[in-house]
């Protein structure tokens, strides 16, 4: 290495060593401690220079610098490309990861405005939280998110009240306006309410000409329902077809209710009394054989729940054959004496002489009305339910019996009655085995003006 390079490196008292101060912080004094100017500049005099390793680099023509030129060029536009197409997977992913959360879960930002755009009925379920009817809300197109019905009833009191059911709705709505809807009993709808002892075809009072409706037309008010101006409902005629021809499957029909199903052909009545009274829920948007399997299908578990299947055992009698004793119970008396009319029924059953039932309920089942008293051409009628003309039980149950009438088909009161008659308009019912007994208490009935002597 020639003294010139040594100095340029720093070394030489006039440049270097005042660069040496500046870089290093080191002023004359350290560069004393036993080390003359002579002994750095003989250090950087004697440093071996570096050796070259290899073949020596051959410079590149002309077309060779171009090629490395445009490879480099190349290489960054592919490293700009590869970040840029990063970004747009990342960007994308994010993105698709939030509209998944949001379709799953819900934004509480996202909400929709305006009136709506048309009605549609929507169900609450039993145990239903918020959170599930913001799900069924959604589902139908009703609200943004769950979320947002969620935030929206929250501290909602109204919400709270919301009973299962069927509700009629619009699409497209604030989540605020949902709550509103569901909590306005008014936009509840498909809430059918059976009573005790009503049988599926309207019936008419006699002496009032009143009209009682049937199961089938309670079941089409409640069907009822004002979509966007125009009311739809499911037909008495409807129901009726499908109770008459629908297979049984079809119409949720019991095992133990097949046979005497199928004996009464196509007539519509051969599903009386397997509709149980009680409050339900009916889907307006339904047709009609899908509503009678739900209400039918229901029925007969609470039926069977109650101890149906095995009621008639001790007297060999099917569930089906129970569930007719209780139309009749139902029919013939009040409450008070509904397990003393179940003994009158399996006593005259079982007795060799009083196999006829002979109830006026019968007779008027068949011909769709409600009389105390029926008169001899009545009840000479040929007809599969008139007791006066058949012995034993009618061919179906006359109505929908109620849980106490069940209780008293199941467990009658212990009695050797063969006979009762209601003798006051208070219903008061008296109760014998005596048959003079029973004319007895039958003149009793006609002086308190409850039977008819001209009939």
């Amino acid at each position: 290495m020639s003294d010139d390079r040594g100095r340029g490196f720093g070394y030489d008292d006039h440049y270097g060593r005042a660069r040496g101060d500046e870089r290093y912080g080191l002023d004359d004094d350290h560069f004393d401690h036993g080390a003359t100017d002579e002994g750095f500049s003989t250090w950087g005099h004697d440093r071996p220079g570096p050796e070259a390793v290899g073949a020596p680099r051959r410079a590149m023509s002309r077309t060779e610098r171009a090629r490395a030129k445009r490879n480099r060029r190349r290489r960054r536009n592919v490293t700009v490309l590869s970040i840029a197409a990063l970004v747009v997977v990342v960007v994308g992913a994010v993105f698709l990861g939030s509209q998944l959360f949001s379709g799953m879960f819900g934004g509480t930002d996202d909400d929709y405005q305006g009136a709506g755009v048309k009605d549609v009925v929507i169900e609450v379920n039993n145990g239903d939280s918020t959170t599930a009817i913001g799900e069924t809300l959604k589902n139908a197109a009703v609200v943004a998110t769950p979320a947002a019905f969620v935030t929206a009833a929250s501290g909602n009191d109204a919400i709270t009240s919301i009973q299962p059911g069927f509700y009629k709705v619009r699409t497209e709505i604030p989540a605020a306006d949902a709550v509103k809807r569901l909590a306005d009993p008014s936009n509840r709808v498909g809430r059918l309410v059976i009573p005790e002892g009503r049988q599926l075809d309207d019936s008419t009072d006699v002496k009032t000409g009143s009209v009682t409706d049937g199961i089938f037309s309670l079941i089409s008010k409640a069907t009822c329902v004002d979509l966007d101006g125009a009311q739809q409902c499911v037909s008495v005629d409807d129901l009726k077809n499908a109770a008459a021809t629908a297979d049984p499957a079809a119409l949720a029909i019991p095992q133990w209710a097949l046979e005497p199903i199928a004996a009464l052909a196509d007539d519509h009545r051969r599903i009386e009394g397997l509709i149980a009274p009680g409050t339900w829920n009916v889907n307006p948007s339904a047709t009609a054989p899908e509503i009678l399997h739900t209400l039918v299908g229901a029925s007969v578990a609470q039926y069977e729940a109650g101890g149906l299947l095995t009621a008639g055992a001790a007297g060999n009698l099917s569930p089906y054959e129970i569930l007719i004793v209780a139309s009749l119970v139902q029919k013939e008396s009040l409450p008070n004496d509904f397990a003393k009319v179940a003994r009158v029924i399996y006593n005259r059953l079982n007795d060799p002489v009083y196999r006829r039932l002979e109830f006026d309920s019968t007779v008027n089942y068949a011909l769709d009305r409600q009389e105390v008293a029926t008169t001899d051409a009545d009840r000479a009628r040929q007809t599969p339910w008139n007791t006066y003309a058949l012995e034993g039980l009618p061919a179906s149950p006359i109505c929908s019996p109620g849980q106490p009438a069940l209780v008293a088909a199941e467990n009658p009161e212990p009695g050797d009655w063969l006979f009762f008659v209601t003798v006051d308009m208070q219903g008061t019912t008296l109760f014998t085995r005596d048959y003079p007994q029973h004319l007895a208490n039958i003149e009793v009935a006609l002086r308190n003006g409850v039977l008819d002597s001209a009939r």
